[in-house]
């Protein structure tokens, strides 16, 4: 059975987390798309970790983690991740890279941080990782896969392809130093002695085990907000974090896919630019920031204080909807404990003045009002809460308010930032 979790909006979710607790039940976790641009925070009895590249399933030593070709491979950053789970005391984990994964270049991120120096103002607030310059290269066809890695010729006529275009950019665009190719040949070719250990056909090995019966679970990243077909373009990222692509990303049959959990903040944030209708600012903002999550609303990957605002039902319901969600899950209740009254999005208003509950495309969303209603609030603290009937009345109609502005089910609510810090609704 093929299961898969994803982000219902802009990312920052609380995904790590649940998938490192559905692992326990899972044979096999991969990551479908993206690269090392976001993390997903999981703590549990070994520490606290932020994972970038790895899948959330690491810490089982049950679970065959599998990244898939769907991924933007930072082989540098996948090794440090590596190093890291070993010298906190976690027992290496089985790991499968797929042969077919295309591998992010030196001069990706380059280009990604100077092109966002160049935009200046009109950046699209990229987390500088070389994300879009890696896809741009993938779907232009001048990407390596790890395959072509092994094959030297094959690799250097490549590279020798790409960088024409790649060194009269460098210089004559952002006056940079141009790409030396014998000396990324020499790095390539010693990154790929280090990483030949993991390197596995995994669309055939997932595959047989999808039909042996085994679980899988998909991990995306970031949220459909951020898709760039569905998401508020083109502030999004640059490969699809949708449930739909996760077989193509992994390499499974679609007809395989049996659950979907969408999972979703009990309030909204959001890391990089573009739209965010209801975001709130000043005290209200920094206090809501500096209480949410762990160690506050910051990014995993970089640092950047996330936007924050009130739960928004526009956005959660088109996310729900466009993921294909069977279920929602619902992360950090116990941030909004401090609330007497806690707002929320109910609709937007428009430029025009129309109220809308569908989520616009993105000219109209840059002009969208909220339009806030309330709940009230519980006031005490439901950390360390073990049944789901046991939070305050107040906090079950806040569960309530959000299953129905969703329209789907939630099953799992999280009070607290710890894998244990789950209650089963049902």
């Amino acid at each position: 059975m093929v299961q898969a979790i994803v982000g219902a909006n802009w990312g920052d979710e609380g995904k790590g987390k649940v998938t490192d607790l559905l692992a326990e039940k899972s044979d096999v976790v991969v990551r479908f798309q993206g690269g090392a641009n976001a993390g997903h925070t999981i703590i549990n009895d070994y520490g606290r970790f932020s994972l970038h590249l790895l899948p959330s399933g690491v810490f089982h030593s049950h679970v065959t983690n599998v990244i898939g070709p769907g991924v933007a491979l930072n082989v540098d950053a996948l090794l440090r991740e590596l190093a890291s789970l070993t010298e906190a005391g976690v027992p290496a984990p089985k790991l499968l890279v797929s042969d077919r994964c295309q591998v992010m270049m030196p001069f990706h991120v380059d280009f990604d941080k100077f092109e966002e120096e160049r935009l200046g103002k009109q950046s699209f607030g990229s987390t500088k990782s070389g994300i879009a310059p890696f896809y741009s290269d993938k779907f232009a066809k001048t990407g390596i896969q790890v395959c072509q890695l092994y094959d030297h010729d094959i690799l250097r006529q490549r590279l020798e392809i790409s960088l024409v275009k790649k060194n009269v950019l460098l210089r004559e665009l952002y006056g940079k130093p141009e790409v030396d190719l014998d000396s990324l040949m020499d790095e390539l070719i010693q990154m790929a002695e280090k990483l030949k250990p993991m390197v596995a056909d995994t669309t055939r090995f997932l595959m047989q085990a999808d039909r042996e019966g085994k679980t899988i679970l998909l991990e995306g990243q970031l949220g459909t907000l951020r898709d760039p077909d569905h998401g508020i373009y083109p502030y999004t990222t640059s490969s699809s974090p949708l449930a739909a692509f996760g077989c193509i990303g992994a390499g499974l049959s679609p007809m395989s896919m049996k659950k979907i959990y969408a999972v979703t903040k009990a309030y909204s944030s959001a890391v990089g630019a573009g739209p965010f209708v209801s975001e709130i600012f000043g005290d209200a903002a920094k206090e809501l920031r500096d209480r949410g999550g762990d160690r506050g609303e910051y990014g995993a990957t970089t640092g950047r204080p996330r936007s924050v605002g009130w739960f928004d039902a526009v956005a959660t319901r088109y996310g729900a909807m466009v993921q294909g969600a069977t279920e929602l899950v619902l992360t950090n209740l116990d941030v909004l404990s401090y609330l007497d009254e806690i707002p929320v999005c109910v609709a937007y208003k428009t430029a025009e003045g129309e109220t809308i509950t569908d989520f616009p495309t993105t000219p109209t969303l840059m002009h969208c009002t909220p339009v806030l209603d309330s709940l009230p609030g519980w006031k005490t603290d439901i950390r360390g809460i073990m049944k789901y009937e046991d939070l305050p009345e107040n906090c079950r109609k806040y569960v309530d308010f959000i299953e129905r502005s969703a329209g789907v089910p939630i099953h799992m609510v999280s009070n607290g930032p710890k894998r244990s810090d789950i209650l089963y609704r049902f």
